[in-house]
């Protein structure tokens, strides 16, 4: 078993490629006032969400469920006392939760690693707590995972700030976890440390949280915020740390773009700079952690940004944005947020709904698919009820006020401090700040119009040794007839069947190109499929290029990048990239091509040698890296150019450079939609598909059966619009 109980990958098995799909939502009060009715409304909630989770074999043991609240200081004086530790009414109490392993000899060093960082954190330790739990409540297989849970208490340290004080618990528990991983401590988990919030959680079916966790039953136990999570593992693996919520939001469905956030985070590290963080910075890497889940990783990443001040409203709108491009009417100073911001930092796609709390905010929100439900309701003395369903809490319909469900994009906030019920055009006007509009308009550069030139360059002229280039590259006659002629003559990719018995590349005995390999990494789920017509309404082509600085900081100068209408190149386009030099935008062309003669080594020898190439060009300062495979021959063969865009990417993320320079890939493989997601997907920003243009105008100019009737400008223009939609 690897950390937390998560299986290790055996066999066609990688526990990287789980998702959930859950029940989720809140209760929160707009006035602030903490009462035990917020919390009881919760889990009543929670219950009647039950059959939106799953039970094991044994027929009790739930995929996960909890709440996530705000700190009951009354309940937690009272437990203290009983230790006798006295609190005076004002004392700013830090609350850690602690997933700790059962075995004594673990548990001892994992209460040791707790103590000792938080005396190096300078961080005074009240007491410990173990949780009362009821494993009657459980189910077999949850009773034998479950780990020992306790709760450890820190008084505020003199001259810091609440805002202050919350960072230091932040960056007490991540040397913490650093140091358990480096004593070897995998069942060592803590769901929350803050003096805002906590996390009561567990592989628990909904209706045995409060049973589970009696702490939950006390009516001292007060809060004006609860959260509340429903866990459905559709194909994840269940363990206690993985149930939600995680320490700042609960999340129901999926993010179909994990990889890449992942390993854009993990490229953006190098670069994050926080003068509220300073050199402690460091300690927070890696942003996401190992063994955690979708929602987890997406968790992290929002934590570290509300954490490093940012309010989680503004955070959220950065992370999982609206569909703003398409949107015609758009008040230009919100346009300008969004588009500055989509130059910081990846979206993460869903379909997801989300619930999310700091403590003074709770907030509930649509990704920009708006494919999982999220309905509200607020009565009259202003309790908000936010969930997956209609009447999950009883309430009488005389004190409903308003009822409503969130669209796609949309948000809605309670502020328990100021007394407010924010909803969607309140929360994104107060943000839309004329800056970014104004930093927008200063910086940004539009790439110039798109076009084709008159003639292929880079090709040859001559008809035999065109078709021999294309054979050096995989093309027949198959491709030209059921691929390129619907694609260069109806603007659209050729319909198949689902049924493929087309044998899996790895089992062919005859030549693949690199691209069949991950086929099926591409035939993810959506639910349900969306199609390009409704897809643009919600997805955009727009692609951004140039280096990126921290995002953690607002700087105007972040907006310095180059706009591109899509990330398929025309060769108008490509030219005028091609020539660029000046400050921040300088390219430099990169050699994807081998000597023949020296056969497999010399692809490897020369693939070694891009990595180092592609890295000293950055460091020179060059933020445009074109990867071309123009000079293949007779004498030279060229390196897959997927090969070649996937190792430069990963070896600029591994050198820390990556986020200073943009890949484009200038290429004759790039001829099919499946090739341009692949290239997309493992690294490349641009691709300019040079081959595939030229086998368009031959397509137009040697057609003898005349299935494509269109000039050859519009040819060419229909086939990048078939690879776009």
């Amino acid at each position: 078993m690897a950390r937390f109980g998560f299986p290790r990958p055996f066999g066609l098995y990688d526990p990287r490629f789980e998702r959930d799909a859950c029940g989720i939502g809140l209760v929160a009060r707009t006035d602030g006032r903490q009462t035990h009715e917020v919390l009881r409304q919760a889990t009543t909630a929670l219950a009647n969400l039950a059959h939106r989770g799953a039970v094991s074999a044994d027929g009790l043991t739930g995929d996960g469920a909890g709440v996530l609240t705000q700190i009951p200081h009354a309940f937690f004086r009272k437990a203290l006392e009983q230790q006798g530790v006295t609190l005076d009414a004002g004392t700013d109490l830090g609350v850690g939760v602690c997933f700790l392993p059962r075995e004594p000899k673990a548990q001892a060093t994992a209460v040791e690693v707790v103590e000792a960082l938080l005396e190096a954190c300078r961080l005074p330790l009240l007491a410990w707590r173990r949780v009362p739990v009821n494993h009657a409540a459980l189910g077999e297989n949850a009773r034998a995972t479950c780990p020992e849970i306790r709760q450890f208490f820190v008084r505020r340290p003199a001259g810091l700030d609440a805002a202050a004080f919350e960072r230091l618990l932040y960056l007490a528990r991540r040397r913490m976890e650093r140091r358990a991983l480096e004593a070897g401590l995998e069942a060592f988990y803590i769901p929350s440390f803050s003096h805002r919030t906590i996390v009561y959680k567990g592989l628990l079916g909904a209706d045995q949280l409060e049973r589970f966790y009696p702490d939950l039953q006390d009516p001292a136990y007060e809060t004006a915020i609860a959260l509340f999570h429903q866990r459905y593992s559709t194909n994840t693996f269940p363990v206690w740390p993985l149930a939600q919520p995680f320490r700042l939001l609960a999340h129901n469905g999926e993010i179909n773009t994990l990889q890449g956030n992942v390993n854009w985070m993990r490229a953006r590290e190098p670069e994050l700079e926080s003068v509220l963080w300073g050199d402690a910075l460091r300690e927070l890497l890696p942003v996401i952690q190992e063994g955690g889940s979708d929602s987890a990783a997406l968790d992290n990443v929002f934590e570290l940004l509300v954490m490093s001040g940012r309010d989680p409203l503004h955070a959220m709108l950065m992370l999982v944005p609206e569909a703003h491009e398409a949107r015609a009417g758009l008040e230009p100073d919100l346009r300008g947020f969004f588009e500055y911001h989509a130059g910081l930092a990846e979206p993460w796609d869903g379909p997801a709904a989300l619930v999310f709390s700091d403590g003074r905010y709770a907030a509930a929100m649509l990704d920009r698919n708006g494919l999982r439900p999220q309905r509200y309701w607020v009565t009259e003395d202003g309790l908000v009820v936010v969930g997956s369903e209609t009447g999950i809490v009883p309430l009488p319909e005389e004190r409903i006020v308003e009822k409503g469900r969130l669209g796609p994009g949309m948000v809605l906030a309670v502020d328990t401090l100021e007394g407010r019920l924010l909803h969607d055009h309140e929360i994104k006007r107060a943000y839309a700040r004329p800056a970014y509009r104004v930093w927008v308009e200063r910086y940004r550069k539009r790439a110039p119009a798109p076009g084709f030139m008159r003639r292929a360059e880079g090709v040859p002229a001559e008809r035999e040794a065109f078709v021999r280039f294309q054979k050096a590259f995989g093309y027949g006659k198959e491709e030209y007839d059921r691929i390129l002629k619907p694609m260069a003559a109806e603007a659209k990719e050729p319909l198949g069947s689902m049924g493929d018995d087309t044998p899996l590349a790895v089992l062919s005995q005859q030549p693949q190109l690199l691209y069949r390999y991950f086929r099926q990494r591409f035939a993810q789920v959506t639910n349900p499929p969306i199609d390009p017509l409704r897809e643009r309404l919600v997805m955009s082509l727009k692609t951004l290029v140039g280096p990126r600085p921290s995002f953690l900081e607002e700087r105007p100068e972040a907006a310095r990048l180059i706009e591109f209408p899509s990330p398929i190149l025309t060769e108008a386009e490509f030219a005028w990239l091609k020539t660029l030099d000046e400050p921040g935008f300088r390219a430099r062309v990169l050699d994807a091509s081998f000597p023949v003669a020296e056969g497999p080594e010399g692809l490897e020898r020369r693939l070694e040698a891009l990595m180092l190439e592609a890295q000293r060009a950055v460091e020179a300062g060059y933020t445009i890296l074109i990867l071309s495979d123009r000079r293949v021959g007779p004498e030279r063969a060229p390196v897959p150019m997927l090969l070649a865009t996937a190792a430069v990417h990963h070896h600029l993320i591994r050198a820390g450079r990556r986020m200073r320079a943009a890949i484009v890939c200038d290429t004759a493989e790039a001829r099919e939609d499946h090739h341009f997601a692949c290239l997309l997907g493992y690294g490349a920003t641009l691709v300019h598909p040079y081959l595939a243009y030229a086998s368009v105008r031959d397509l137009v100019q040697h057609d003898a059966r005349g299935a494509v009737t269109v000039s050859v400008e519009e040819a060419l223009a229909n086939y990048r619009a078939a690879v776009e939609k």
